[in-house]
């Protein structure tokens, strides 16, 4: 059994409706719609009618050769029918369909046909085999019924081409474990790199701003109508084959000076170009422009604004070695120069604080600090301890009591020995007075 898709459209021919029919295999390969109404062989097991409508509208109603209705509601309890509402068309999928006339009714729009779709495949155009991080890529893709194009109106509205780059995870360059990297979606729609609209080739430029290293190319559409898949071969994507030198100005000069080095094994330096912009620390931004040479390197002047960050944007023009003409935007290049410590002046001689010096004497030989220092202390305080003794002794005429404070002997103890030494005082005082009372007696004794 013929698996068979159809898919309704519109197409107008300069101010005159036209219906064109495609062949396959010399047979026709459209089914004709006139009034709404089209024919479904019994060959067919499976069509696919696409309905273009005006925006907005309700879904299209199908009117069976018997009479009865398909909706877009039957859809969710009928196995055989698959139905897809969208905002501008209807998308719809019958197993097994009736044999015999069939009709549509809604707002469809004008010059419409049904055409049956055969063996549909995506055609994209190789990768160039030398390309690098930050190059912009230029791709063409087409969608071909029977290696044929599609060119149907409306086909734009509802098929987009994808690309995508998969990490081929190996661990010998940067991008190991980098997962997929989504780059572009591209529509037949004559908009942004698209150079024709409606005709059946998706033309688009998507930049190469992940890392370095191997990577799968993948292209793909996948819509209700289609899904097709065009996986290439790994590519390398090397890093860009320029290298940067900065010589910082001096104290006392006025530029500081960036050198580009241009890799001879990958590009042509007559022929590089590049194009930019400076941003200064202040915020002044200068346009350059660096003609292509001969040599292998280039020179950029960057006004030196003292301390700061610096940044420059790069965009590079030229041919490779194998003569396509690239387009790159590199990755911006910064350095910064760091604030400088500001340094206190120092205030004149006449201002300055006065400081006392305090001399200390010199330590004789053989004695070291400490010891020097401990003399003087035990000195001054015997001192301290024979005036003191003077003045109680020669002055206040008291006698010297000497109290002895122990720790381990108790609060009673130390009282009874007090009272020992009053005791002890009292008594020698009596002693004192009887002797004298005894002189006295003794001279009043008489001569016998």
């Amino acid at each position: 059994m013929l698996l068979y898709s159809a898919l309704f459209s519109a197409m107008t021919m300069a101010d005159t409706p036209q219906i064109t029919l495609l062949e396959r295999d010399g047979k026709i390969n459209e089914i004709p719609l006139l009034d709404n109404r089209f024919r479904i062989d019994h060959n067919v097991k499976k069509i696919t009618l696409l309905f273009f409508r005006a925006p907005g509208t309700p879904a299209v109603v199908l009117v069976k050769p018997d009479g009865s209705k398909y909706y877009a509601t039957h859809a969710i309890a009928d196995e055989k029918l698959e139905w897809y509402d969208e905002i501008s068309y209807d998308l719809v999928i019958v197993t097994d369909p009736m044999p015999g006339p069939w009709q549509v009714l809604g707002q469809i729009r004008q010059d419409s046909r049904v055409m049956v779709l055969g063996d549909i495949e995506l055609q994209v155009d190789p990768l160039p085999p030398l390309i690098f991080r930050g190059e912009m890529l230029k791709i063409q893709g087409q969608v071909t019924n029977d290696g044929q194009p599609v060119d149907i109106g409306y086909f734009r509205d509802v098929v987009t081409l994808y690309v995508e780059f998969v990490s081929t995870n190996n661990d010998q360059y940067a991008n190991f474990g980098a997962g997929t990297q989504s780059v572009a979606e591209f529509k037949d729609d004559g908009r942004e790199f698209d150079e024709r609209p409606l005709d059946g080739i998706f033309t688009g430029e998507f930049r190469l701003n992940f890392p370095a290293g191997e990577w799968q190319p993948e292209f793909f559409i996948e819509t209700p109508i289609l899904k097709r898949r065009v996986v290439k071969d790994p590519i390398i994507i090397a890093e860009p084959p320029f290298s940067f030198d900065l010589m910082l100005a001096g104290p006392e000069e006025f530029e500081h000076q960036l050198t580009i080095r241009l890799a001879s094994e990958v590009v042509k330096p007559e022929t590089v170009i590049f194009q930019g912009k400076i941003l200064y620390p202040n915020g002044e931004e200068q346009m350059f422009t660096l003609n292509g040479e001969e040599r292998l390197y280039r020179q950029l002047a960057i006004k030196n604004y003292d301390w700061g960050r610096y940044s420059v944007e790069l965009s590079a023009f030229g041919e490779n070695i194998n003569g396509r003409e690239f387009m790159a935007r590199l990755p911006d290049y910064n350095f910064e120069i760091e604030r400088p410590i500001e340094k206190v002046p120092e205030l004149p001689e006449s201002e300055r604080p006065t400081q006392r010096t305090v001399t200390v004497p010199e330590p004789e030989p053989g004695l070291s600090t400490g010891a020097i220092v401990a003399i003087v202390l035990v000195g001054n305080l015997l001192i301290l301890l024979l005036g003191w003794l003077a003045v109680r002794i020669f002055v206040q005429k008291k006698p010297i009591k000497l109290k002895i404070s122990l720790p381990f002997i108790g609060k009673k103890k130390q009282l009874d020995l007090e009272e020992l030494e009053d005791d002890t005082e009292k008594s020698g005082k009596q002693s004192s007075k009887n002797d004298k009372s005894a002189d006295i007696l003794n001279l009043s004794m008489s001569d016998d």
